[in-house]
């Protein structure tokens, strides 16, 4: 009885841990869209602290370029997550959107990553950036 009892504590303590942390990996989730009105939105954005979901151009060969806009996150799940765009973008171009954290930077609450930059740069999880490829439409 008392094998029993620890060994069904244990599996319902592994499995608490395994649904806790698989709901709260970091992701974004978005699909292509239409960016005429000067946004890019994000259906979903998990963050593992308070950071940023930060657009970057990319092309085929599917490199973060340049920053073209940025939203802040809090720690945890995000919903319709919307950044401003700061340059224009056409019908047809590849949007890259990325979590950055909150880290390294001078002040608290203010982006200052810049392309390679270590201040608030991405994050990664298992050596892979956390991003979603959207075409503008």
């Amino acid at each position: 009885m008392k094998y029993a009892l620890s060994t069904t504590i244990f599996a319902l303590s592994a499995s608490i841990a395994m649904a806790a942390g698989h709901s709260m990996a970091p992701s974004v989730d978005a699909m292509d869209q239409d960016v005429s009105g000067g946004t890019v939105t994000a259906s979903s954005v998990v963050a593992p602290a308070n950071g940023w979901l930060v657009v970057h151009r990319t092309g085929a060969d599917m490199k973060p370029g340049p920053v073209v806009g940025y939203a802040p996150l809090k720690e945890g799940e995000n919903s319709d997550v919307a950044a401003i765009l700061q340059e224009d973008v056409t019908s047809g171009e590849m949007l890259m959107l990325m979590v950055h954290g909150e880290d390294g930077g001078m002040s608290t609450g203010v982006f200052e990553y810049t392309l390679g930059a270590k201040e608030d740069g991405p994050i990664r999880v298992d050596d892979a950036l956390v991003m979603k490829v959207v075409t503008a439409n």
